[in-house]
């Protein structure tokens, strides 16, 4: 199943029998190695192919993870179709993520894709999803819901809270301790930093574990604090590993400028468009989470289970990027088009690579889906819930 991406303006999606159509200025193919397919729609005044297949040179090269062939290299041209469209068969679409104004979406097609199950996710040009079009139908369950919504008053919500926040705090000290383990001969310094920095994770870990509370509410004020003695923590470990020259000091979750914080929110918002559709596929309510505090229009569940999938998907794609080499520009405090593109190769690579997980190996994609399942499972009173723990 492939993920289509669109991110230029003026492109249109439509529907011809069974097969999605995109039209728009000199769609472009690229193709992940073993992964899905990606049509990114670009302007560009370079005479090249119209349609190009990009691959990697093989998994063990760590170079960037998508290459453009060069010219004369293989190509795609269909002589039946204009050089501005392309087609897909409806069965080999997993979602299609709208990433730019002026996307035109055909009623027809909407229909097909609630039939077919698949998502349509909308994305503002910082990353944050702002709508997503799905069918009721596929998640039509009634027990699951009202569960969730009686779970908030008793135990069960502190017991969610609580395995978020730590999978969250052990993943944060997991990757730090991914970088620092290429440090340690040749950065003394900073790879001892790193180490003192996920032993301080741990020992957060265990204060998480001690609380005690009837409910959320009164286990959130504790929750939310470790949480963010944690974070100032973890973030000046990542401060350590990227150039100063990028101006990364600290944190910002909106209106950053500079190229790490801009990366990490858009690719965040390619992680909430997938946690988002796999709670929804659950049938569990987005609005009604745990640890995030209710707001009008906050998918507050969606927020919850994202925080156990930052690092394994977003952090690490990103960071290590940024130490290959790899240029994320912005232009007026936004990410630029290419960087966008970039930023989403990077993250969908992620998603389609794989993990040990409950003693399987599953794809990350699979394991959001799996994780929203068994959160419906333990709200029901089916199982227990353990947060996904980033192996490194």
């Amino acid at each position: 199943m492939e993920s289509v991406i669109i991110s230029d303006y003026g492109v249109t999606l439509a529907k011809t029998g069974e097969r999605l159509v995109i039209r728009g200025p000199r769609p472009r193919l690229e193709l992940l190695e073993g992964g899905p397919q990606l049509f990114l729609p670009f302007r560009s005044s370079a005479k090249r192919p119209i349609l190009t297949v990009i691959t990697s040179d093989g998994p063990k090269t760590p170079p960037p993870a998508l290459r453009r062939l060069s010219s004369g290299a293989d190509t795609l041209k269909s002589p039946r179709k204009p050089a501005e469209e392309i087609e897909l068969p409806l069965f080999r679409v997993g979602e299609i993520l709208v990433a730019s104004p002026g996307v035109a979406i055909s009623s027809d097609l909407i229909e097909a894709c609630c039939e077919h199950g698949i998502r349509i996710s909308f994305l503002a040009r910082s990353g944050k999803p702002y709508a997503m079009l799905s069918s009721p139908m596929l998640t039509a369950t009634v027990l699951t819901r009202r569960e969730q919504l009686a779970a908030y008053n008793d135990w069960r919500s502190v017991a969610f809270a609580k395995a978020v926040v730590r999978g969250k705090l052990g993943n944060q000290a997991s990757l730090l301790k991914y970088f620092g383990k290429y440090l340690k001969e040749t950065a003394t310094a900073v790879y001892a930093d790193l180490e003192q920095s996920a032993k301080a994770l741990a020992k957060y870990r265990v204060e998480v574990q001690r609380i005690e509370q009837p409910n959320v509410d009164a286990a959130r004020e504790a929750l939310l604090s470790i949480e963010g003695l944690a974070g100032r923590v973890y973030w000046k470990g990542v401060r350590l590993l990227v150039p100063k020259s990028l101006g990364f000091e600290a944190r910002e979750h909106q209106q950053a400028v500079d190229p790490v914080n801009s990366a990490l929110n858009y690719g965040y918002g390619i992680l909430y468009s997938q946690v988002w559709g796999a709670i929804v596929n659950a049938g569990l309510d987005p609005f009604a989470g745990f640890l995030h505090v209710d707001r009008p229009g906050k998918p507050s569940l969606v927020l919850d289970m994202v925080e156990e999938f930052r690092q394994p998907l977003v952090d690490r794609a990103v960071i290590a990027a940024i130490r290959r080499g790899s240029a994320i520009e912005t232009r007026h405090g936004m990410l630029t088009d290419e960087a966008r593109r970039l930023v989403a190769s990077l993250v969908l690579e992620q998603l389609e690579s794989e993990v040990n997980f409950r003693g399987r190996r599953y794809k990350l994609k699979s394991v959001i889906q799996i994780q929203a399942r068994n959160l419906a499972s333990f709200l029901r009173g089916d199982s227990s819930y353990r947060a996904f723990s980033f192996k490194w």
